[in-house]
């Protein structure tokens, strides 16, 4: 009887909502002047998103009793934007000695409290959701980042990572110092198919989500203007790291800047190319066959162009045409575009969101840009249903801005309203 008596008052509790009063999984009512909602091509006005704990139950619909509100105006809300190409143990490398000197005068334990502090600015900033591409020789730093936002000691945003990106002999940072001494490298330097196995396993073991491999380096343009590169790994080595990331459920995110590192990747079975200067006619249609995403990083070039030319490398410059021609054509053949800028590669005080206007001047429309940053992101993340979009089901995570940033693209550089999670980090909504 007494058990009988339990199962009846428990259901009363649930026929008239009073569950929605448990203070572990509080209801939270978010007021918009319109929803940009990741997925949608249209933007709904006055709409009221309902929040239960940390996912979103309703859009739409009528206030709970006893929600809290959160009146955000004339704002306009969108998911919480995902970078899917960051460095946060990197504070920005123009030239080889910023770089040499993070790595030789920087502790891996300073370059993790570094590392957390650039993850706090990408949070402020409305990037709910990292994937960060590698730790430059800060090993695997970047587990115990995102371990730390997790457990809630810091906070962040919710992070993917790539621990040690893979590089053979030869080619990768520290150049140039004494052969007597034994420098250390941005990243792990592996070389024949065994090797490659068994740093992929390593790097799993280690909590990597992602491989990252660099596929190319030493551009050049051809006689007949093509933008070319060396490789760096065999196809064999290659085929191998991606085949053996595969069997771990893990993908395989290809530094390839030149046509030769693009094929190879691609090739070989990477799921993302990472830059793609040299993206051509013939292989943006190979990408779209082989289902790759692409993240372009255009401001980074930019950034990093007229240092790294002054220090003797001119291509940098030279760069910045082809890349956005590239873009271009990308866009216009339907290539999955996710939004990725590299920051990290450029100093965290710059707001990554600068991307946006580098991706609408060169082709995006501005809501093709911000699903690169939203569901199409999430996609790439097999995350699709759960970030990146504002719909029952999927995690609170959300921002807004002031006015339309369909009609000004920048205004993403200045969001001022943060949640994630269904935690609110930010609110400068006036």
């Amino acid at each position: 009887m007494a058990r009988f008596l339990a199962s009846l008052f428990l259901s009363f509790l649930c026929v008239f909502g009073l569950q929605s009063q448990n203070p572990d999984r509080p209801i939270v009512a978010i007021k918009c002047g319109r929803l940009i909602d990741g997925r949608s091509d249209k933007i709904r006005e006055g709409v009221t998103i309902i929040i239960e704990g940390s996912t979103v139950r309703s859009v739409g619909g009528s206030i709970p009793e006893g929600a809290r509100v959160i009146e955000l105006g004339s704002a306009t809300v969108l998911p919480g934007m995902i970078d899917c190409h960051t460095h946060v143990l990197l504070q920005g490398d123009i030239t080889s000695q910023d770089y040499d000197n993070q790595l030789l005068k920087e502790s891996i334990p300073y370059r993790t409290i570094r590392g957390a502090v650039a993850a706090q600015a990408a949070l402020r900033n409305g990037f709910t959701t990292i994937r960060d591409v590698e730790t430059e020789g800060a090993m695997y730093a970047d587990v115990d980042i995102k371990k730390a936002i997790a457990n809630g000691i810091i906070d962040g945003p919710r992070m993917f990572v790539s621990t040690r990106a893979l590089d053979v002999t030869g080619a990768y940072p520290l150049f140039g110092y004494s052969w007597e001494l034994r420098m250390p490298k941005g990243v792990q330097v592996v070389d024949g198919v065994d090797e490659c196995r068994k740093a992929v396993r390593e790097e799993v073991e280690n909590g990597a989500d992602w491989i990252k491999v660099y596929a190319d380096r030493s551009y050049y343009f051809a006689p007949d203007g093509a933008l070319h590169s060396i490789l760096t790994f065999t196809f064999e080595e290659l085929k191998a790291i991606c085949d053996e990331a595969h069997k771990l459920h893990r993908k395989v995110a290809a530094h390839a800047i030149g046509i030769d590192g693009i094929e190879n990747s691609l090739r070989a079975g990477v799921t993302t190319i990472e830059h793609g200067d040299g993206f051509t006619d013939e292989l943006i249609v190979l990408a779209k066959q082989k289902g790759a995403y692409w993240c372009p990083t255009l401001f980074v070039t930019e950034y990093v162009s007229e240092g790294r030319a002054a220090e003797g490398r001119p291509i940098y410059k030279q760069m910045i045409q082809r890349q956005r021609e590239a873009f271009a054509k990308g866009v216009k053949a339907g290539v999955k575009i996710a939004f990725g800028t590299d920051a990290g590669g450029f100093a965290w005080d710059v707001n990554e969101a600068v991307e946006f206007k580098r991706m609408v001047d060169a082709g995006m429309s501005p809501m093709q840009a911000i699903k690169a940053s939203t569901s199409v992101a999430a996609e790439l993340l097999e995350m699709g249903g759960k970030l990146g979009e504002l719909i029952p089901g999927a995690l609170a995570d959300l921002v807004a801005v002031q006015g339309d940033p369909l009609k000004d693209i920048t205004l993403l550089e200045q969001v001022r309203f943060v949640m994630k999670d269904g935690k609110v980090y930010r609110n400068d909504i006036k």
